[in-house]
């Protein structure tokens, strides 16, 4: 792939997750019976940077979980024959509580819909909502994230690159070409 341009730096990433952070209590009227659970692999790490900023916001813990939804995707015979399964740490009741899933990009929607259907299975929440770094458009289901860092709009030969320090070491938002 080749590198188009940078559209976030290290410290608009962090602007941008403060922002959500207000956002998520603003509209929640508060941290009550709000956990937030990151999409493996980048929305962990964003989950736990959002988490950070409530705390000192709100001066609230959150609860914080991690979603693999490898086997809740409808292209998983696409991806792999064998494919790598990580796992998912939910070490919380969901029950009657606003979930805020985190990720790093929507696209399609197809991930955020995986998602959906994997914390259902784990119990009923009283909301479900969607936090996302990147919305690049070109969503194929009636899904759209509440809260949104930046809007990109993107071609389709166009490759949004999120690195996020805990798992890249560093942190920017990229376009890149295929």
């Amino acid at each position: 792939m080749k590198f188009k341009a940078q559209i976030m730096t290290e410290e608009d990433v962090n602007r941008v997750l403060v922002r959500i952070s207000h956002e998520i209590l603003e509209k929640n009227h508060g941290s009550q019976n709000l956990c937030l659970i990151g999409i493996r692999t980048r929305g962990i790490p964003l989950a736990y940077r959002l988490a950070q900023n409530i705390k000192k916001i709100d001066d609230s813990e959150i609860d914080v979980g991690e979603l693999d939804i490898t086997l809740y995707r409808d292209d998983l015979s696409l991806i792999s024959k064998n494919p790598v399964v990580s796992q998912t740490k939910i070490p919380f009741s969901v029950e009657d509580k606003t979930v805020v899933l985190v990720d790093d990009v929507i696209f399609t929607g197809r991930t955020a819909r995986a998602a959906l259907e994997a914390v259902m299975e784990v119990g009923r929440p009283a909301k479900i909502q969607l936090a996302v770094l990147i919305d690049r458009g070109h969503s194929e289901l009636p899904i759209k994230a509440t809260y949104v860092g930046k809007n990109i709009p993107t071609s389709q030969n166009e490759v949004i690159s999120v690195h996020i320090s805990e798992h890249d070491g560093y942190t920017d938002v990229c376009i890149k070409e295929k």
